[in-house]
């Protein structure tokens, strides 16, 4: 059985966590294997780097500290629970993954993009998503949606920052078409499950012959 490895992506208050978790219902409903995770995150010591990251309380992080903490989360999550989950053919949901880096610490923090492509190999293990959707949507209508919960570290930042977050994460689905499938935030969530359906069926449809 193959495995498939899924990562969703977007900006801050796009629906991602909504739509993963429709597509688990799907999955259980099809009796397919898979687990859901998260970045930074998804195992013990990954999360407790998220914690940190993640504290508001942190302002004065530098970037450079930012970008080297997300890779040993990211090392450690894939090393640990995504590579041996595919290894098992078992299906892999991501609620972000190494794009975000280039889009929040490259993009956004304007941090050397060669430096972020020899930590991503290095982080990774050399793996890349099957298939990776982004959620898009004006920052405006994202950060309308989320102004009433308790805000982390990086949802604090201003407008620019998570403007110039949407549009790396543009530029990276338009080099990278044959895995990128580009989703309006704006539509209604049962609409944008329907797409992402459609769009898995060809790769779902194989795990089935």
């Amino acid at each position: 059985m193959n495995s498939i490895f899924i990562t969703f992506e977007g900006i801050e208050g796009s629906g991602k966590s909504t739509q993963v978790k429709l597509l688990t219902k799907a999955l259980t409903a099809l009796n397919l294997p898979y687990i859901t995770t998260r970045e930074p995150g998804g195992t013990p010591i990954s999360e407790a780097i998220r914690t940190l990251l993640l504290n508001p309380e942190f302002a004065e992080m530098k970037p450079e500290t930012e970008l080297l903490l997300y890779c040993a989360s990211r090392a450690q999550h894939t090393g640990e629970l995504i590579l041996p989950a595919l290894a098992e053919g078992k299906i892999v949901i991501c609620d972000r993954y190494y794009d975000s880096t280039y889009a929040y610490q490259g993009a956004a923090r304007a941090l050397d993009e060669n430096l972020i492509d020899t930590l991503t190999q290095f982080a990774t293990y050399g793996r890349i998503p099957d298939i990776t959707f982004l959620i898009d949507l004006p920052v405006h209508v994202g950060l309308n949606r989320i102004k009433e919960r308790k805000l982390d570290r990086l949802e604090l930042e201003d407008f620019a920052f998570h403007e110039k977050v949407r549009q790396q994460f543009l530029s990276i689905a338009n080099k990278c078409p044959l895995r990128y499938i580009v989703l309006n935030g704006s539509d209604e969530p049962e609409i944008i499950h329907q797409n992402i359906i459609s769009a898995l069926q060809p790769l779902i449809g194989e795990r089935n012959d």
